[in-house]
């Protein structure tokens, strides 16, 4: 019975442990989750008042036909998958993940990955689909210049037709204990046209639209793969940070079981060194 006991105190010390362990990096998430959403909402009104330029461009122009706008027969896409590059996470990576496969697999067409995170890069490796291009160890804490590199990677295979659409597969950001995965066609895109028809607006741009679009478009893209990043980079912590609180009161209720276990172990151990005190000394009368 006292190999009992210990063997209970031993399993509560290493619990314990653990319950330290999924407490501070519970806490290190909530910093984290603060400091992604507040990237969030700057990034918002970049993205918006570029696609807000794009759509008056359009409307003042008649819609008018541009290269990285125009619409073509779909042989290979190309999807870019926001992952995290460290688990731990719940159900963060699996949920992207498992979208993004599903959609390939539905659309049965040629496609092409870039991984963005460790975990979305192994998984698609190891299954041997065709990952043109991989960025690791940016996912936390995402700069423009990671989405600009991205963007133009992405940018340069749509021009060359190398890939005839790109989509982007990332985590909404919906609240601290809400996260969504989706998908997004960022080439070519209907966001663009979708309010131009309704403007009316009279403006001159120089040198040229054509060039002013070239220059938007790509801001456009790559603004929205930053929101993208910012948007997973704010739903992996708050997804960590859940996981880490739910890990914590797992522990914390293992803990106060295994007390009990405990306390009865040792009043049974004491039980019997009474009784056998007790028959010792009736043995001796």
């Amino acid at each position: 019975m006292a190999e009992t006991t210990r063997d209970i105190k031993r399993r509560i010390r290493g619990i314990s442990n653990t319950r330290q362990i999924t407490k501070a990096m519970e806490l290190v998430s909530s910093a984290k989750l603060k400091r992604a959403r507040e990237r969030l909402e700057k990034s918002r009104p970049y993205y918006n008042t570029v696609l807000s330029n794009i759509q008056d461009i359009l409307a003042t122009t008649g819609n008018m036909k541009h290269p990285l706008l125009d619409s073509r027969e779909v042989k290979t896409s190309l999807y870019i998958i926001v992952s995290a590059d460290r688990g731990l996470a719940g159900g963060y990576n699996a949920g992207v993940i498992r979208l993004a496969e599903g959609k390939i697999k539905e659309e049965n067409k040629d496609a092409k990955i870039i991984t963005v995170g460790t975990k979305a890069r192994d998984y698609f490796k190891k299954r041997d689909y065709d990952v043109i291009g991989e960025f690791v160890g940016i996912v936390e804490e995402p700069t423009f210049s990671d989405a600009r590199k991205i963007g133009n990677m992405a940018l340069d295979l749509y021009k060359d037709k190398v890939v005839d659409e790109i989509k982007i597969v990332y985590t909404k950001f919906l609240g601290t204990i809400s996260q969504e995965p989706g998908i997004l066609t960022l080439l070519p895109s209907g966001e663009v046209h979708k309010e131009s028809e309704k403007r009316k607006t009279v403006t001159e741009f120089e040198p040229s639209t054509e060039e002013v679009l070239d220059f938007l478009i790509p801001k456009y893209i790559q603004s929205t793969i930053y929101g993208a990043l910012i948007e997973s980079s704010s739903s992996e912590q708050a997804a960590r940070r859940v996981a880490m609180e739910a890990a914590t009161d797992n522990a914390e209720e293992m803990i106060d079981e295994l007390n009990i276990s405990y306390n009865r172990a040792r009043q049974a151990a004491i039980t019997m060194e009474i009784t056998e005190i007790v028959s010792g000394a009736d043995a001796l009368k």
